[in-house]
């Protein structure tokens, strides 16, 4: 027989138990899917596509929705009556909050402060306050099912279900109060801005089309035909086309956002149900709820493959940033600024790396840090800036203009920042 040292036997134990999980350190920003009959998320890699961790939230999780600054995941438990608070640190629950019955979708405001909570049993939107990690308001709409916030901040958009008076509700932010209705003949399902906020796109149960609303006027413009059962419809920043889940056929459908003409389709799993893009813009990362996969396609016409992950897998949602176990080796890193919020909010660099922050937003920004070192005040749109750090250590920094838009940056030695994945130490969550 042969002796296993005791902390091996203690991680083996721990690993057969199935409230632990390893989270090794990421190499790329990661993906969290809720699997909706396991109680679960998963947390996926997306540089390496293997599953990290698996981490119990509350019953039934049915909407999921990552912070601007990545730091924060929150699921919402549509069979209980709370939503998870997950540090994408640690990829633990930190928080669970309490908002009413059947929570649904999720939605967060582009300065992090608040995550807005269909509550689809007690017929009202809350408002979870992100610093207090409580409801801080609620705004009553029949039977609310999802939610989109305008790019600009000062509307969200809800898909009311109640029988026989299905709506789009329209909710005023800063007055947390309703301010109009545009009536439905179908129930909604799923409602999405596009990335410059000129157009929602809806779907309606029954109707193989995605319906477009001119966010200007509120007028409804020629829908884009689909196969039966379309999802969700999107138009993500960087990509020329939109792009759409359709369940029937079990594909991913492209098309014209300016034509509104259907293009390529992609096969997929069975029964896709959510879809997000990576954060370099490349790649689809798809949900299946029939076939508890995810799948990945390559925008670039490479072909699709599959990652599994928990039973029923729904929501799916990648964050726009690495996480902060993730080192930058060599050459020069990049934090884009845009949505006001520093993306991504924390990277590691090796000492004498290059950072470069471009401001990709409408609006000037800056760079300062709180120790005082090398930054810029004023950095306006189009514009980039540039250091390199000549030492270890955590820098923390802030938007000069906007002192809320928080990150940070961790400077290694280099062969820290280099070793591989596989050589480093996992740490437990």
């Amino acid at each position: 027989m042969i002796a296993i040292p005791r902390f091996a036997r203690i991680l083996v134990v721990l690993a057969a138990s199935s409230t632990f999980a390893f989270t090794a350190l990421a190499a790329g920003p990661k993906a969290y899917v809720g699997n909706f009959k396991d109680s679960t998320v998963s947390v996926i890699d997306t540089g390496t596509e293997r599953v990290l961790a698996t981490v119990p939230v509350a019953a039934g999780p049915d909407g999921i929705v990552i912070s601007p600054n990545g730091r924060r995941v929150f699921v919402s438990g549509s069979s209980s009556s709370a939503l998870s608070e997950i540090d994408a640190a640690t990829d633990s629950v930190t928080h669970t909050i309490e908002v009413g019955k059947g929570p649904q979708g999720l939605a967060t405001t582009a300065d992090g402060r608040w995550v807005l909570v269909a509550v689809n049993g007690d017929d009202r939107v809350a408002f979870v306050d992100t610093a207090t990690h409580a409801v801080g308001a609620t705004v009553p709409v029949p039977k609310p099912h999802t939610i989109a916030v305008r790019p600009d901040g000062r509307q969200a958009y809800v898909a009311s279900q109640e029988p026989g008076h299905f709506a789009l509700v329209v909710v005023d932010l800063a007055a947390r109060k309703v301010v109009s209705e545009i009536p439905l003949e179908k129930a909604p399902r799923d409602l999405e801005f596009g990335h410059d906020g000129k157009a929602l796109y809806l779907t309606l149960a029954g109707v193989p089309a995605v319906q477009v609303l001119d966010a200007a006027t509120n007028q409804w413009q020629t829908p884009i035909p689909t196969g039966v059962s379309p999802h969700i419809a999107q138009h993500f920043a960087g990509m020329a086309s939109g792009v759409v889940v359709v369940q029937g056929p079990g594909e991913v459908m492209l098309f014209d956002p300016a034509a509104r003409a259907p293009g390529r389709s992609i096969g997929v799993g069975k029964q896709p149900h959510w879809l997000d893009i990576s954060a370099d813009g490349k790649k689809l990362w798809v949900s299946n709820e029939g076939s508890n996969d995810v799948s990945v396609v390559d925008l670039a016409g490479g072909p699709a493959h599959t990652v599994a992950v928990g039973n029923a897998p729904r929501k799916i949602a990648v964050q726009r940033t690495a996480g902060p176990g993730s080192a930058h080796a060599g050459g020069s890193a990049h934090v884009a600024i845009r949505n006001f919020a520093f993306e991504p909010a924390q990277i590691t660099v090796s000492v004498g790396q290059t950072l470069t922050w471009q401001n990709d937003d409408g609006a000037p920004h800056g760079v300062v840090f709180k120790d005082a070192s090398a930054g810029i005040d004023l950095l306006l749109p189009g514009k980039a800036f540039s250091r390199s750090f000549d030492k270890p250590g955590v820098y923390d920094y802030a938007c000069s203009v906007h002192p809320y838009m928080t990150a940070r940056v961790t400077v290694v030695a280099p062969s820290r920042a280099a070793a591989p994945a596989a050589q480093r130490a996992p740490s437990a969550s």
